[in-house]
């Protein structure tokens, strides 16, 4: 019998029909599994999913992988038997390396400074997926629809997810390539929009730099020392008393004359907004949301109260549709002061002096809009995902034609629709930049391609070595931002000596010129959810040699990154992408650039901000394969607002062919309603080590002697 299931019916009709059958086809070709006595009611709607998969079809009786449900001790359990030989990724934000096999986390939010609760085997996000990558390079995704507190172990030969809560189910995706895999986990849990283009330069951060006389210092320095940069940020302190929405009345007096400031000097303003809002008659969030019993629930039905950085707070129910409207209002004369993006910080979330820092598991949220009411065991882990949901409905709310930008520490998968994010309150420490690298690469392998470390680490002192260390590979992640707190020395490049200012400056120079080529690449996971920096194994999902490299990595599909620290990594198709310099001199410190036989990558002329930067005026790096050809992509729109939705953006393609002792090379604008441009182009041929440059050329067809 063939199973119909309209689209309208949703999650209802879906969960009855599991009542008849516990598995079958979905129309975007998963596979779902549902255990006996599912209860819809505790599950659904479901955060992860854009909207509720419909059942289609029976399930195939040759489908290879199936779900065991039981329960044991009052937990539900979910067991998945796999093949001998297929390796292990995936599972959202944690430590430890990139391949997952033999390892158990668990799911539940905490605020965990220096990732030293349990040793970092639970961290701020939860992301109950696992991704598997057979020897023959096809891919398998596994998804435990469920928002309870819950542990995945991937063993060799199972995987299991063992929850707190009532039976849930189960979606298993199949496809022929890990890319293909990443295709079809965004066609469920939706596409990131792309985010503003000032967003992916540097960003200079500190908790916390005040008064605002010290923001405009770090502002002057960043351009005194020509360091390209776009951000700043403020922490906490800017707040009236730690009142969120509020301004310090003595340190920033006056917001809007810091932000115009920094705007003239192509600065954006990034600035934290915490969950937790002061209780205290007269302050008008909290007048507010008590005339509007817009706050999470104790056991006895009273508001909860617990204590945060301005003493006892309230915290609103982000599970309320009420509640994210009224926290979208906050937001428009607050943006109105010239803020251009939040921060969304402490949303696990963090209470001060509760039992692992958090609010009780049995205090009550309300729901709504088919979401029933539960317990805090049930709305814990996306307790930061409902809040940047809430943030970037008020962003839109006060600017509605501009990009909105919030970055969150807590957050869910599915939470990619919001917010970026970054791995939390991380140690100054080798080990901590080192292993920075395989937690970014599993947050790309779990759906959130916008992410990165704090960069030098934020809790304890660093050292001028080690940021050095960490700028040179921190450049390539997609979110880049140098971080600490307060209590330590001063980390930003120029804190230390003239070498160590010179080598962060070399590396952001680099983020800058490769800014084209990184932007393509973020529209790339807008479309089709692959990572911006993604494991090498996505070059060759076949290749059994790249399966366990997590310090190498690609950023793109054609740029490969080595460390200086790391020795002897693995290597793509054996060995031969070339290896280039975008400097005259080696400092020592900068990671080693590797392109794909077959590729060209678009270069900006150096600029102090992404504001500055200009793609009629272009290098383009040429690495022929061993036919003499190669192509690539380069995509370009205002860099901010929505018109690229309505095809205002140029996709332009370029090719190249080498025959004999010429290179010519073509661009041609593929799609897109942007009128075409003229440029200047020069072309660089990368091959053996080293970068030939051209001279400078207008005009799109372009052919230079080697």
């Amino acid at each position: 019998m063939t199973l119909r299931v309209s689209f309208f019916l949703g999650s209802l009709a879906v969960a009855s029909l599991a009542m008849a059958q516990t598995s079958f086809l979905t129309n975007d070709s998963a596979a779902v599994f549902y255990p006996p006595h599912y209860d819809g009611k505790q599950h659904q709607p479901s955060p992860i999913f854009e909207r509720e998969p419909v059942a289609v079809n029976q399930l195939a009786t040759d489908w290879p992988l199936h779900v065991s449900f039981s329960q044991k001790n009052g937990h539900s359990i979910a067991k998945i038997d796999i093949e001998d030989d297929v390796d292990l990724y995936g599972t959202g934000e944690v430590t430890g390396p990139l391949r997952r096999n033999g390892r158990t986390i668990e799911l539940w939010n905490i605020d965990t400074p220096a990732y030293g609760v349990d040793g970092g085997s639970h961290l701020y996000q939860s992301h109950p997926w696992v991704m598997g990558l057979r020897k023959n390079g096809t891919a398998f995704g596994i998804i435990a629809d469920n928002t309870w507190r819950q542990k995945i172990t991937t063993d060799d030969h199972l995987v299991t997810f063992d929850s707190e809560g009532p039976a849930f189910r189960v979606f298993i995706i199949e496809r022929e390539s890990p890319q293909a895999l990443m295709q079809a986990l965004v066609n469920l849990t939706g596409k990131m929009s792309l985010p503003p283009l000032w967003s992916l330069g540097y960003h200079q951060c500190r908790h916390t730099y005040y008064p605002d006389g010290k923001v405009m210092e770090i502002a002057d320095q960043l351009r005194r020392h020509r360091i390209p940069s776009d951000v700043i940020w403020m922490d906490i302190d800017y707040m009236d008393g730690y009142r969120i929405f509020t301004f310090d009345p003595k340190g920033f007096e006056n917001p809007n004359r810091l932000n115009d400031y920094l705007h003239q000097h192509n600065f954006k303003t990034v600035y934290m907004i915490d969950p937790g809002v002061k209780v205290e008659k007269g302050y008008f969030v909290d007048d507010q949301g008590t005339a509007g019993d817009y706050w999470v629930k104790d056991r006895d039905g009273k508001p909860f109260e617990g204590n945060v950085w301005p003493g006892a707070c309230h915290f609103p129910d982000f599970t309320r549709p009420d509640v994210r409207t009224w926290w979208a209002t906050l937001y428009k004369d607050f943006m109105a002061k010239g803020v251009d993006g939040v921060w969304n910080d402490m949303n696990e979330p963090a209470v001060f002096g509760q039992h692992e820092n958090t609010m009780p598991g049995d205090n009550q949220h309300k729901g709504g809009d088919g979401l029933t009411s539960g317990s805090h065991l049930r709305f814990h882990n996306v307790f930061g995902l409902n809040m940047v949901r809430a943030s970037r409905q008020g962003l839109l709310l006060a600017n509605p034609q501009k990009r909105p930008f919030i970055l969150s520490r807590s957050n869910f998968l599915g939470g990619h629709r919001y917010a970026a994010t970054w791995t939390g309150d991380n140690l100054s420490a080798p080990d901590h930049m080192k292993l920075s690298i395989p937690m970014s690469l599993t947050l790309g392998l779990s759906g959130q391609p916008f992410n990165g470390p704090d960069i030098g680490g934020f809790c304890e002192n660093s050292n001028g070595e080690l940021v050095a260390q960490w700028t040179a590979i921190g450049v390539y992640f997609p979110f880049v931002r140098n971080h600490n707190t307060k209590g330590t020395i001063p980390q930003e490049p120029w804190a230390f000596s003239p070498n160590v200012l010179d080598a962060c400056r070399t590396a952001i120079n680099r983020r800058y010129m490769l800014m084209p080529y990184i932007y393509t690449c973020f529209r790339e996971a807008s479309i089709n959810g692959m990572p911006v920096m993604r494991p090498l194994f996505m070059n060759d999902s076949k290749d059994l040699s790249l399966r366990k490299e997590d310090r190498a990595f690609l950023l793109g599909p054609n740029l490969m990154v080595r460390p200086q620290w790391a020795a002897d990594v693995a290597q793509p198709d054996g060995g031969c992408w070339q290896s280039f310099s975008l400097e005259d001199h080696a400092d020592g410190y900068q990671a080693e650039l590797r392109q794909r036989p077959g590729s060209i990558i678009p270069l900006a002329n150096l600029a102090q901000s992404t504001a500055e930067i200009r793609t009629d005026s272009l290098t383009l790096l040429v690495c022929v394969d061993r036919d003499g050809l190669a192509k690539g992509q380069l995509y370009e729109d205002e860099g901010d607002g929505f018109d690229y939705q309505k095809g205002l953006y140029r996709l332009t393609e370029m090719k190249a062919i080498k025959e004999k002792k010429q290179l010519k090379v073509t661009l041609c604008q593929k799609d897109g309603l942007m009128a075409p441009t003229e440029r200047k182009i020069r072309i660089g041929y990368v091959h053996g080590g080293k970068v030939k440059y051209s001279h400078w050329k207008t005009g799109n067809e372009i052919t230079i002697s080697l």
